[in-house]
């Protein structure tokens, strides 16, 4: 496959998705495959700006020590996020949560593991000036961009900036992104038609995976996942415990995003939703993410705690783990008495979920001159 959907490959899909080839085997209600992303009507997608929009995601210039790309975050070989248990921070600080993978984040409703960000717009932006991430500022990355020749082109040409507005860098990050897509898998071809797409083994796993198991009561729809929120009992962050700098972060994070004083002095684990709602009922939540390019998205959960996919799968099967906030832990989450070969089973169909490995070509990175002088 290609690296990234193209314009025309959107289109493309969006008119054969629904002409599967006869088929023999009944398709699961509740899943389906992927069709092209949706495109707000207000940062429409063209070649030019998706081209802008990938330059300035692998460029460090929007950060605050113009060293920090996006890439830094969600590295393509890394199934564009990080495989560690936690994202890499700015300089002299850590993050605190797993890097997700933006390889499909164009189907999101919202972003971020508690659903900080409404688009993809506005999580660039969060990306950008985060204090443990980017840590950017809007008027000094405005600026550096007014020295590179080729954005002050690119930004003319695209949105038509007499110089570049940071805005629009943040528009044309998520017209790329957008085009970060993955609709040909393996159970994407299945549920188009194509009986043979699948293994006899993920077949199985499949229907365990809609009856037995009943991943799909969150795990559902086109993206695998119902946006919803949920305590499942993932354990702590364990670098808590020993790395001094994720203890700074933490307690920075627990400071910046509002608690109690009682919180803040007594908290060991990330409350997740609580942060968005301030309600006691909503402590130890996070979204369900989607499963689609898990393959190469270890370690999982919001603190990359399960190290494997068989690793999520048991952690399942054994009726989810424990931590603070017990009293929010879902009911949904109970043992499933599911067997090693139907464990085994259950794996094999997440593999599914991924095809090729997505791998660009990296951009070569315009670089920085003196502005030009006012001539009388």
């Amino acid at each position: 496959m290609t690296t990234r959907i193209t314009l025309a490959a959107l289109a493309v899909a969006g008119l054969t998705a629904g002409a599967a080839a006869a088929q023999d085997e009944p398709r699961p209600e509740g899943l389906a495959a992927l069709d092209p992303p949706p495109i707000p009507a207000d940062n429409p997608m063209t070649p030019e700006k998706i081209a802008l929009g990938e330059k300035l995601f692998f460029d460090p210039i929007l950060s605050g020590n113009n060293a920090m790309p996006c890439s830094a975050c969600h590295e393509p070989a890394a199934g564009w996020a990080v495989q560690a248990p936690i994202s890499f921070g700015y300089p002299g600080t850590t993050h605190w949560r797993n890097s997700q993978t933006i390889i499909n984040s164009a189907y999101y409703g919202k972003l971020f593991w508690a659903g900080a960000s409404g688009s993809l717009e506005h999580q660039a932006r969060s990306a950008a000036r985060g204090g443990v991430a980017g840590n950017g500022e809007d008027d000094m990355m405005e600026a550096r961009l007014a020295f590179v020749p080729e954005y002050r082109e690119a930004f003319n040409e695209v949105f038509g900036d007499d110089w570049p507005l940071v805005r629009h860098a943040y528009m044309a990050l998520a017209a790329y992104q957008r085009t970060l897509v993955q609709t040909d898998t393996p159970f994407d071809t299945y549920m188009r038609g194509d009986d043979d797409a699948l293994t006899d083994q993920q077949k199985r796993g499949l229907k365990l995976f809609t009856g037995k198991a009943n991943c799909v009561a969150c795990h559902s729809g086109p993206m695998l996942t119902n946006e919803a929120y949920y305590n499942i009992g993932v354990p702590p962050y364990d670098g808590w415990e020993d790395d001094p700098i994720a203890q700074i972060t933490f307690r920075f994070e627990l400071y910046a995003k509002g608690v109690t004083e009682d919180m803040y002095r007594t908290t060991k684990d990330d409350p997740g939703l609580y942060f968005r709602t301030k309600q006691k009922d909503d402590k130890g939540k996070f979204r369900v993410p989607s499963l689609r390019y898990t393959a190469y998205t270890y370690p999982y959960m919001h603190n990359g705690m399960l190290e494997t996919l068989r690793d999520v799968v048991v952690f399942y099967n054994e009726g989810g783990g424990e931590n603070e906030f017990a009293a929010t832990k879902s009911d949904l989450i109970q043992p499933l008495g599911l067997s090693d070969e139907e464990v085994d089973d259950i794996v094999a169909f997440l593999g599914s979920l991924s095809g090729d490995e997505i791998l660009p070509e990296i951009p070569e990175i315009p670089v920085m001159e003196p502005l030009p002088t006012v001539q009388n």
